[in-house]
């Protein structure tokens, strides 16, 4: 997007319409090249249009709220599926949460980037695929495999989410995916507050028609309500893609004041494992709960980094960061270590091969971004391309071990 727009400097109609065909892209790239085409009077001009002005929010067309519409009456009716035909609840939903989640998303991205019959084809193959493995897939209560399948298949499909709303490029095409990261920070915020919405009206709803004696409680809980919620993703999808501007600055914020708070609470919480003399080696519960601290700050870390271009961080943004980053590696060391010890001690499970695995592919990541970071620090100026790049390039990996872990190791198993 920036040798775009550098291309493009001089003709103010192309400019326009490579701003119409990615907002957001459009408006990360500028910024990052800004102090190099100051100087140039359409650089000022968007400039002023892209840091000021602020459109009016976007309702769309009817055709647009037409294939909405359309396309969350397919989630709808995925929720519902188990009501609608009597099918038991607690062996469909486990098993079908990544269609729920993610099927209306898809076709909604696949419209969107117009991507060819042959890619939608192949989307739609890999759905099909996915949802006839993981309702054949073997089950019991004591069935690990059956576990780390419904655990890792939504992670594979987020990264086919991914792969379609970057527009189903090649794989070493990096370039667009840290937009499908700020995406999903911007969609988190954008759910959140529809969800609010939601259950204020709803709130809303149910005393209102308590005050007249009708008791719609039920009725309203088990369909509207569930119909409501199971929209909202989608919904916030559509209005943050119709406005790009409504979320673009709060996100950034939030990116800002979450990194040093999670920097001080792991740092509390390191000191506590050892005050409180929690052993990770052999308590294989709090194992389990030290690795899922260990992914939601790898969240964190990734969302902080992506978000540095659009809030105009700084060295101390940067630098806050980077000791996050250190940080999580001591946290990733810990929890690596104390799986190859129970490894070495009672051999391999399901469980620990899964664990193992993500456990090796966090650390060299984190040990990655840590260098680029450091390099970063130490150069006057900032190249926010170089971290993008080195977080966007270890994406595919992640999502080959999730299929891997949904897909083969139960098979390795023998589903046990």
């Amino acid at each position: 997007m920036k040798e775009k727009i550098i291309a493009q400097l001089n003709d103010a109609a192309q400019l326009e319409s490579l701003y119409r065909s990615n907002k957001q892209a459009f408006r990360t790239a500028f910024f990052e090249i800004y102090a190099e085409i100051s100087d140039r009077p359409l650089a000022e001009f968007w400039h002023q249009r892209l840091l000021v002005k602020t459109s009016p929010a976007v309702v769309g067309k009817r055709s647009d709220l037409l294939f909405l519409l359309i396309t969350a009456l397919v989630t709808a009716f995925l929720v519902k599926l188990p009501a609608l035909f009597g099918i038991d609840e607690e062996q469909y939903y486990p098993r079908n949460i990544s269609f729920i989640l993610f099927t209306s998303l898809l076709v909604y991205f696949a419209k969107i980037q117009q991507l060819a019959l042959k890619s939608c084809l192949i989307i739609a193959g890999i759905l099909i695929a996915g949802a006839i493995f993981i309702n054949w897939l073997p089950s019991s209560e004591s069935s690990s495999t059956f576990i780390l399948s419904c655990i890792h298949l939504p992670l594979f499909f987020w990264a086919v989410l991914g792969f379609v709303h970057t527009g189903a490029g090649p794989l070493s095409a990096w370039q667009k995916r840290p937009d499908f990261l700020r995406y999903n920070g911007d969609l988190i915020v954008m759910t959140s507050l529809l969800t609010s919405g939601v259950m204020i009206l709803s709130g809303i709803t149910l005393g209102l028609f308590g005050l007249i004696g009708l008791k719609i409680e039920d009725f309203y809980l088990q369909w509207i309500l569930v119909i409501e919620l199971s929209a909202c993703p989608l919904l916030a999808t559509y209005i943050l893609d119709s406005n790009p501007n409504l979320v673009n600055r709060v996100s950034p914020i939030i990116a800002r004041i979450f990194s040093p708070v999670v920097l001080v609470t792991l740092v509390g919480y390191l000191i506590g494992i050892a005050w409180a003399s929690k052993d990770p080696f052999n308590d294989r519960e709090f194992l389990l709960l030290f690795n899922v601290l260990l992914i939601g700050v790898l969240a964190i870390v990734f969302f902080s980094l992506v978000e540095l271009p659009r809030s105009s961080a700084g060295r101390g943004a940067l630098l806050i960061t980077l000791l996050l980053s250190v940080v999580t590696i001591v946290v990733n060391s810990i929890a690596l270590l104390a799986i190859l010890y129970r490894i070495s001690s009672w051999g391999f499970t399901p469980n620990r091969l899964a664990v193992l695995g993500a456990n090796v592919l966090f650390f060299v990541h984190l040990v990655l971004i840590a260098w680029q970071l450091i390099r970063q620090y130490r150069q006057k100026e900032v190249v926010f391309a170089a971290i993008e790049k080195t977080i966007a390039v270890f994406l595919p990996l992640y999502a080959a071990w999730a299929l891997f872990v949904a897909v083969v190791v139960p098979l390795i198993f023998r589903f046990s």
